[in-house]
């Protein structure tokens, strides 16, 4: 895979903490960093399913009865 170098400023205890936290997992910071970045945009689409499913779940009946609705309806047109 094609590697790109990113160039970021950042504290120096931030840098620290990103050093030794790469260190424990055994990785370089770049793939600590990416690690990190994998992890929060994997959480962001399972918050996202996760919120739809919810969502569905709160209002599904509605659109049932929208469906019906749209079954009944004599020479209704297809959507």
């Amino acid at each position: 895979m094609a590697k790109t170098q990113l160039g970021a400023r950042v504290d120096d205890e931030v840098a620290e903490l990103a050093k030794a936290r790469a260190k424990d997992r055994g990785l370089s910071v770049g793939d600590y960093i990416a690690a990190l970045v994998r992890e929060d945009t994997d959480g962001l689409r399972a918050r996202g399913l996760e919120a739809a499913r919810r969502f569905l779940d709160e209002h599904q009946a509605l659109f049932d009865e929208a469906e019906d609705a749209d079954r009944a309806a004599p020479g209704a047109p297809a959507a």
